[in-house]
């Protein structure tokens, strides 16, 4: 395996509050090297079946678990004897561990890392392999708890302000490929992908053919008339393309993720609308076309997900049960706020909060302190009420309802009698 046997050369990095070190394959042989061969044939036989982004991140994390292992423990030197000691403290070293900006590794990170080794683990196992261990030393309960974040979009006036930017913008290649995101919603590397014949006919609509992606899966989507007259007017001005790609750089080679986002941000930046980056757009337009009545199903079939689950989260964000709800009783509540008279203040002290003596109410066992332009909503629970007033005078009626509620076995009734007794000061 190409990984293990690399001659990886540690990293020079900034110094932040927890020194980093980058870990190699050669220090890990040197050390075990029966673990990184295990590790190595594990990497070998993941590079047939998944793509190579997967395998660069087995890659890392295999490369740091064994590399902070072989360093604290130097007596472990092979994967079969890796215990669960080892799995605890390599958890507490990935959560000190502070990332590129020096801060720690988010939970979803974390997560992530220790994912990939439980899954390391459940596959020798499965395999048979000589050097695994009897059972997989990462349990479910060390997987920190996921962050449900929703996904972040443009809200409707500052997505306009940025599609009105990028109408103006003057790069005819770079606003072709902005609007190819922001109106089909695929990701960055779907658009770097695609190929020279990508838009098609198909009866009296134009498509677009997205190619095989992060869900290995294709899909066309319907183009929009603007998108269908920017891909004609580029293919007529362009010359032919080096790579076969519908956009190439300058060099013909396809364009990379990096340089995507950087034009995104670029036409953001124009438009004076902030930081955006490619994956917003897709939210957003999801996110406009669920608040407008697109079914889920055809929103899914549009992004390319996999499961309606992936879907799902954008119906967090526009759930219009909550909506319809919460705006019918506020339009209540406001009816009532707006029928009630202003209530007045008497100024009496620092504080300025005591009402007039004229909304003082006698009651049984004590004063209701309501402003008559409230409506009451308690009506026969005073008690339990914020305007509800005793004191020392009221103490022996208090006491009898207490008793009353004991004998007749209300413990709720009688646990509230009781409190208010206990905040009357009545030893004078």
């Amino acid at each position: 395996m190409s990984a293990p046997a690399a001659q990886l050369a540690p990293v020079n990095e900034p110094d932040t509050a927890m020194p980093r070190k980058e870990f190699t394959w050669n220090q890990v042989t040197a050390r075990a090297p029966l673990m990184a061969a295990t590790m190595a044939r594990y990497l070998d036989q993941l590079s047939v079946s998944a793509r190579p982004s997967t395998v660069d991140a087995y890659e890392l994390a295999l490369r740091f678990f064994a590399g902070h292992l072989t360093t604290i423990d130097s007596g472990c030197v092979s994967v079969a004897g890796i215990e669960r000691r080892h799995i605890e403290d390599h958890k507490r070293w990935l959560t000190a561990r502070p990332g590129k900006t020096g801060k720690q590794w988010s939970p979803t990170t974390i997560r992530h890392r220790l994912c990939l080794l439980r899954t390391f683990f459940e596959r020798i196992i499965e395999w048979g392999y000589d050097d695994a261990p009897a059972r997989s030393p990462i349990y479910q309960g060390d997987f920190p708890e996921p962050d449900e974040a929703l996904p972040k979009f443009l809200d409707d006036p500052t997505a306009a302000k940025f599609m009105a930017g990028l109408a103006a913008d003057p790069d005819p290649r770079r606003r072709l490929m902005v609007e190819l995101l922001a109106r089909t919603g695929m990701r960055a590397g779907e658009l770097g992908s695609l190929e020279d014949d990508a838009m098609v006919r198909i009866g009296d609509s134009h498509w677009l053919r997205i190619p095989v992606g992060k869900l290995h899966n294709d899909r066309y989507v319907p183009l929009h008339p603007l998108l269908v007259e920017l891909i004609t007017d580029w293919l007529a001005t362009r010359g032919p393309s080096r790579s076969g790609r519908l956009v190439e750089r300058n060099d013909g080679k396809p364009y990379d993720r990096r340089t995507i986002h950087r034009y995104v941000a670029a036409v953001a930046k124009r438009a004076g609308v902030g930081h955006v980056h490619p994956h917003q757009l897709r939210h957003t337009l999801a996110t406009q076309a669920i608040n407008r009545g697109m079914s889920l199903e055809a929103i899914a079939a549009l992004l390319g997900h996999r499961s309606m689950r992936m879907t799902l989260v954008y119906a967090r964000i526009s759930d219009r049960t909550v909506a319809d709800e919460y705006f019918r009783v506020t339009q209540a509540v406001e009816a009532g706020y707006q029928r009630a008279e202003p209530i007045p203040v008497a100024v009496e002290g620092p504080n300025m909060r005591r009402l007039a003596a004229d909304h003082r109410r006698l009651l049984g066992n004590g004063h209701c302190t309501r402003p008559v332009a409230l409506d009451c909503s308690f009506e026969t629970i005073c008690e339990r009420c914020g305007f509800f007033e005793t004191g020392p005078q009221f103490v022996t009626i208090l006491r009898r309802q207490r008793d009353h509620a004991v004998d007749h076995d209300q413990p709720d009734r009688a646990q509230l009698f009781t409190e208010l007794l206990g905040g009357i000061d009545d030893s004078g």
